[in-house]
């Protein structure tokens, strides 16, 4: 199937507003927009705080420039607001795209003020239901086009925000299928990551959880569901919790607590962010995200999915819409730890033929749906048509 070109943004100059460039679903998707638009022609600029990937969004061509965009301190957001004004002035900015609501609001004001088309991606159900907070959300349905990332979030934003559907379009996250692809991924790499984790001739069948460590990505929950496995179980896994910290010291020591009082020291590993994700799903067997508050598309399973690993994920959310039960990986009941521990026990018990069927159809799946190039091509006619 032949893909369509980019249309033409030659002599445009999109500019990006996050709060920082670390990892992460968001930042993600700002590189491969940055790639995007500089691939058909536009400039593609960034204001933020910065971060970890800074020299890959340099490599692809962007220009990031410098503003406490993570803020939320209203005086803050005013003066980044007349900061954004003289920068879409100076660099002849034609439209602005805001992906997180407080630096939303200062791009949201500026836009207006200089007459520019704005748009909003609608990266997460934001909690909260209070009033103040209600406001504080709607920024993100303020775009003259407002993308969702996932059908369950376009319901959300209807339902939250009464946003008509002329001004609604659902654009799934993408997926590099270059990258993550198993062919493309050398054992060298593979052996390298399972040495890393300490796992070098570990036979065992490995569980991957990969993501921030915080509680809502349910890493105590697969902890709890290991608990209730039998020890006959337990002997041959091996969980690997993998993701930053960012600060939330208190809930390592809760999930080390856990694994102590589950005697299970030998069997849940906690390591570092992991840069090479394609790798780190082919180290392991299974891939795990039982995130406790829905993900608004979850682009861990899309990824392994497409590292053809099967994927056990919370029914909710965009969860739905990534994996196939039964066919791709499984969904359970959400935060049901006797529910979680009932799939792991199914994919195990399953073999790995079996599994080896579930990912080869996943990357299928994936493939068919959420390509990095369906967004690329989806985003870029938004923008074409608001210019």
């Amino acid at each position: 199937m032949s893909i369509p070109d980019f249309p033409n943004l030659t002599g445009k100059t999109i500019l990006q507003v996050v709060p920082e460039l670390s990892a992460g679903g968001v930042e993600r998707t700002v590189l491969e927009m940055t790639e995007a638009i500089v691939e058909a022609g536009g400039q593609a600029l960034l204001a933020s705080k910065g971060g970890r990937l800074e020299p890959d969004f340099e490599a692809l061509g962007g220009r990031l420039f410098r503003m406490n965009a993570a803020s939320k301190n209203p005086l803050t957001l005013l003066r980044n607001a007349d900061w954004l004004k003289k920068l879409i002035l100076h660099e002849r900015v034609d439209l602005v795209h805001a992906r997180s609501r407080a630096p939303a609001w200062s791009a949201y004001w500026a836009a207006r003020a200089e007459g520019k088309p704005f748009v909003t991606t609608y990266h997460g159900a934001y909690s909260g239901k209070s009033a103040l907070k209600i406001k504080y959300n709607s920024v993100m349905a303020k775009g003259d086009m407002v993308i969702a990332n996932s059908n369950w979030i376009a319901s959300h934003v209807e339902a939250m925000h009464n946003v008509p559907d002329e001004r609604l379009v659902t654009i799934p996250r993408g997926v590099d299928l270059a990258a993550f692809d198993p062919i493309a991924v050398p054992s060298s790499r593979i052996e390298a990551i399972r040495a890393a984790w300490g796992l070098a001739g570990d036979k065992r069948l490995t569980l991957l959880l990969p993501g921030r460590l915080t509680e809502w990505k349910g890493q105590k929950l697969a902890i709890d569901a290991l608990r209730l496995l039998s020890e006959t179980e337990l002997v041959g896994l091996v969980l690997v919790l993998a993701g930053d910290a960012q600060g939330r010291l208190d809930y390592i020591d809760q999930l080390e607590s856990a694994i102590a009082a589950g005697g299970l020291k030998e069997t849940v590993l906690i390591v570092p962010h992991i840069d090479d994700m394609p790798a780190a799903y082919m180290a392991a067997d299974i891939v795990l995200t039982p995130s406790v508050r829905p993900e608004a598309f979850g682009r861990v399973a899309a990824e392994a999915s497409a590292m053809m690993r099967p994927v056990i994920t919370s029914d909710h959310g965009g969860g739905r819409e990534t994996i196939v039960d039964g066919q791709t990986g499984a969904r359970f009941e959400p935060g049901n730890a006797s529910a979680l521990a009932g799939a792991i026990r199914a994919l195990t018990d399953i073999g790995p033929n079996a599994r080896q069927g579930m990912g080869q159809t996943g990357r299928a799946y994936v493939s068919e749906r959420f390509s990095k190039r369906g967004l690329q091509l989806a985003t870029l006619r938004v923008y074409k048509a608001l210019l």
